[in-house]
């Protein structure tokens, strides 16, 4: 299929052409407003530079300038890697985050959900209380360090034994983060609103208050009530059945990049 839109002197410009032209374009303005006011965006632009540079001395037949390009580069572009690693690894999660990619992984966070619903009813049926967070963007690590490490792959039997009142680890917070328990008993910020209802405990009050604070989600589960609530942005969704617990979950969980 012929697509020719135009000449450039000799050069055929088709449709796929402008197309992968305005593709390429879009991801360096990504880049440059991702990186925009800080070091690595200065060396992004210097690379966009040579890049740049490099094209026009291809289309002039420059062969000297167009080696040196190809040998600077490489150096740049390593040079880049290793010394910017932080800032490329936030630029992964924020690609991570975008709202398509979302969308394509969207199965990523079933198995979480799938154990924290389970979880939470079957903690409800046997009158035990737990609180479990699923971290979002926002980081916990000041939460995570107040807690014990167990960095161990999320399931319902998991959960389960840890808020088993015999458990040492049954007080506090599960805090969970890709598909990964992170930490137990970790010690949550209480709530000072009063628009908290009476009725509530010191878990309701520590769920309200972590929401409060950050994007995470919280999963209250009552010992005397046995009702299942889900805290979110500061605000509660009380006494919820499992199909109610799992819609919420499924809008509003994603895939975490925070720390």
């Amino acid at each position: 299929m012929n697509l020719e839109l135009f000449k450039v002197g000799f050069v055929p410009v088709s449709l796929f052409d402008v197309i992968d032209i305005m593709v390429v374009s879009w991801l360096f303005y990504v880049l440059y407003q991702y990186f925009k006011n800080t070091r690595a965006g200065q060396m992004l632009l210097g690379l966009i530079v040579l890049v740049v540079v490099s094209l026009l001395a291809r289309l002039l037949n420059l062969n000297a300038l167009s080696w040196l390009m190809r040998m600077v580069q490489t150096v740049w572009v390593v040079a880049f890697v290793i010394l910017f690693q932080p800032e490329l690894r936030r630029l992964l999660v924020y690609i991570g985050q975008m709202p398509i990619i979302r969308g394509l992984l969207r199965g990523a966070g079933d198995q979480t959900i799938d154990a924290v619903v389970n979880g939470a009813f079957e903690l409800a049926a046997r009158g035990w209380g737990g609180l479990m967070v699923i971290q979002r963007d926002s980081g916990l690590r000041v939460y995570k360090e107040n807690g014990i490490s167990l960095h161990a792959d999320i399931s319902r039997e998991l959960l389960i034994s840890l808020f088993n009142p015999a458990s040492p680890m049954h007080d506090g917070a599960a805090i969970i983060q890709n598909e990964v328990v992170e930490t137990a008993k970790s010690i949550l910020p209480l709530s000072e609103s009063e628009t908290v209802a009476v009725d509530m405990g010191t878990r309701h009050r520590a769920a309200l208050g972590l929401t409060e604070e950050s994007d995470a989600l919280v999963v209250v589960v009552s010992e005397e009530k046995r009702q299942v609530s889900l805290a979110v942005d500061g605000h509660f969704h009380r006494d919820l059945d499992e199909a109610d617990l799992r819609g919420h979950l499924n809008r509003l969980v994603s895939i975490s990049g925070g720390e």
